[in-house]
């Protein structure tokens, strides 16, 4: 941490904020310039933080320049990790810097056919993981909230159909032992991003977790919220960017896509993208797509519905057949460009080496 001291602040100034940083333990180094004073702090910047450093007389400002999110942070993990989902089931399928995943299926599991017809769908497009919500937190307590354990026991039949490992949400610390049983990795979601009691039981699982970004959160919120997994001892965590809340009302969500090459700066996680929640439209999430790939994503993950005008849940942003043969030809010939190639099950002895 830094202090910043105005132009005008007196040796006094100066000597009150050193004599209050050794008070905590901590030590201060002065450094004095032509115009401005600047004392370099180094200790505990929780604890320096508390110090109110900023309230003090001839202080002009108070800047972190260490990170508040240690474990995923890149300064102390400089190589970018890949995770592994399925190691344990059907084969482990890799989301990292080398290679593109794409994550596909329902928004929603509404009935077994609907859920395999989907899953097949996904394979189409070169899905290797299977998307489906059993627990959905709605806006509207009247809309669809997903059939629970029905339908965890529903993606796990057509897992053992398809062979494709199965990423789906929780939303209530208490499930998650439940979850766990049934799924390969488990999402959190972008209203529960902050639900710290969560965080910490996923955490705790034994399971790969996808943490969503909150609609209204900074880049920074989203990394301590993974940093609330990691302090579990669970550093298998992918980070989604599924765009934000603005002012803008054309789309559901805005995009961000600078979160991706951002988020790859400052963490040494996996980020993917999610089209379908961020545009909230069918005919936006393949260009979508295509910009997340080229901005160096890890993945995507996407919702496809075998019959969208009938889905209970987010309708308008499944795609169709058609829609998966273009997503299906961006992410086949896209990511080779940038030296990526497509995610493949490896076996779980081979996952267990790295």
């Amino acid at each position: 941490m830094v202090v910043v001291m105005s132009p005008d602040a007196t040796e006094e100034d100066v000597a009150a904020v050193v004599e209050r940083v050794n008070a905590a333990g901590g030590e201060a180094f002065i450094s004095r310039g032509v115009t401005r004073t600047i004392i370099g702090l180094v200790g505990d910047v929780e604890q320096f933080a508390e110090l109110d450093l900023g309230a003090m007389r001839g202080v002009a400002d108070v800047l972190r320049v260490s990170t508040p999110y240690k474990l995923v942070s890149r300064d102390n993990h400089p190589d970018m990790t890949t995770v592994y989902v399925g190691a344990d089931s059907v084969g482990a399928v890799p989301i990292g810097p080398d290679t593109f995943t794409l994550i596909a299926g329902p928004c929603a599991v509404e009935t077994p056919e609907q859920t395999l017809e989907a899953a097949r769908l996904a394979q189409a497009a070169g899905a290797t993981l299977l998307r489906g919500g059993a627990f959905k937190p709605r806006t509207s307590p009247y809309t669809f909230q997903g059939l629970g354990e029905a339908g965890l026991k529903i993606l796990a039949e057509v897992r053992a159909e398809t062979g494709l490992p199965v990423v789906t949400e929780v939303v209530d610390p208490r499930d998650v032992d439940l979850v766990a049983q049934y799924a390969d990795m488990l999402q959190v979601g972008t209203r529960n991003m902050q639900n710290f009691a969560l965080l910490q039981a996923v955490g705790a699982a034994g399971r790969p977790v996808l943490l969503k970004r909150g609609m209204s959160a900074t880049i920074e919120e989203w990394l301590m919220a993974a940093e609330y997994i990691a302090q579990r001892g669970n550093l298998d965590i992918v980070l989604c960017e599924r765009g934000i809340r603005t002012f803008e009302k054309a789309t559901r969500n805005t995009l961000d896509i600078s979160a991706v090459p951002v988020a790859h700066g400052l963490s040494h996680l996996p980020v993917v993208v999610d089209p379908s929640h961020s545009a909230g439209r069918r005919d936006l999430v393949v260009p979508l797509s295509r910009a997340a790939i080229a901005a160096g994503a890890d993945g995507l993950i996407v919702d496809v519905h075998p019959d969208p005008a009938s889905a209970l849940c987010d309708g308008a942003q499944a795609l169709t057949a058609q829609d998966i043969r273009q997503l299906a030809a961006a992410v086949r010939e896209l990511p080779p460009l940038l030296g990526r190639v497509a995610a493949r099950r490896a076996a779980p002895e081979e996952a267990a080496l790295t």
